[in-house]
């Protein structure tokens, strides 16, 4: 069944957890105005990207931001589903997090912790959160997705292995510092462009993400809000500048065909534990390594 994406791009203020809230619920509402099923929010954004180790005061668990957000959107008859960026609460240290939440049904469906955390030139991320451990998909009232949190889409290895799991639509939270300034737009948004259109058209899937602009600490945040079909079409993009709505319709069928027409990530599935021994043998010390977590394989068919 076609659904309705809405990507947010959006500000924050920064460490001011309610002002954020209050703002990314007024969004909510106007997308579910608009017809939105799904709505999805951008990398940090209820307490701002650049508050390092403030976080700890900022942070809230995935009940907490459950909970906030029903009280805010109560009143809303036809709520659609949420996927917002949050410092999480957790043992130690705070992870950087989005938890995609179901509204209708009062739950948090699945939570991802970022994988790879940038800490190099301007970023710093992995002295103030902890990495997460697992790249798996979930199943909505809308369908198999699954999240994956900026720097991670970085990593080829990381969509590819959501695509082999069975993902339809891959989604990403972002926020991230514009960096190299000498076309129209900055680099690093073009870089994210390639990214989502590449991961798409390649594994037949969805793809979009949201991005958290404005300006912390003196550095910009650069939109990078983006929607892409399973032929690698851009549906939508936003502004560089400014927040903004995106809306696409998502039509999973559309992913089956692109799959049918182009076998790529079948062929993928079929040499699936070839891949794995030869990681195992390229990278000896992963295996054994006592590292919790998940990497899954193929758990349904494509």
């Amino acid at each position: 069944m076609p659904f309705t994406l809405a990507c947010a791009q959006l500000t924050s203020r920064l460490g001011e957890v309610s002002a954020n809230l209050d703002h990314c619920a007024e969004t909510i509402r106007r997308a579910a105005e608009e017809g939105a099923d799904l709505v999805l929010l951008p990398e940090t954004i209820l307490s701002g990207y650049t508050i390092e180790g403030a976080n700890l005061e900022t942070a809230l668990t995935p009940g907490q931001v459950l909970a906030e957000f029903q009280r805010r959107l109560q009143d809303v008859p036809r709520c659609p589903d949420v996927v917002v960026g949050f410092y999480e609460q957790a043992d130690g240290r705070p992870a950087n997090s989005a938890a995609y939440l179901d509204l209708t049904e009062n739950r948090v469906v699945h939570v991802h912790r970022k994988f790879f955390l940038p800490t190099y030139g301007v970023f710093d991320e992995a002295r103030f959160v902890q990495p997460g451990h697992e790249v798996v998909c979930f199943d909505t009232r809308l369908g198999r997705m699954g999240m994956l949190i900026c720097e991670d889409v970085w990593h080829s290895i990381l969509p590819t292995l959501l695509a082999v799991q069975g993902a339809d639509l891959i989604l990403v939270p972002v926020a991230s510092y514009g960096r190299g300034f000498g076309g129209d737009q900055p680099e690093n948004m073009l870089r994210y462009r390639r990214m989502l259109r590449a991961l798409s058209d390649e594994h037949g899937v969805f793809a979009a993400a949201a991005g958290h602009v404005g300006f912390e600490g003196g550095k910009g945040l650069a939109g990078t809000g983006f929607i892409f079909d399973p032929f690698g079409r851009c549906l939508a993009e936003a502004p560089v500048i400014g927040e903004s709505l995106l809306l696409a319709e998502v039509d999973f069928e559309l992913g089956s065909a692109a799959r049918a027409k182009s076998p790529l990530l079948s062929d993928l599935r079929a040499r699936w534990d070839r891949i794995q021994e030869l990681a195992a043998d390229a990278i000896p010390e992963a295996t054994g390594s006592g590292q919790t977590g998940s990497l899954a394989g193929p758990q349904t068919p494509v």
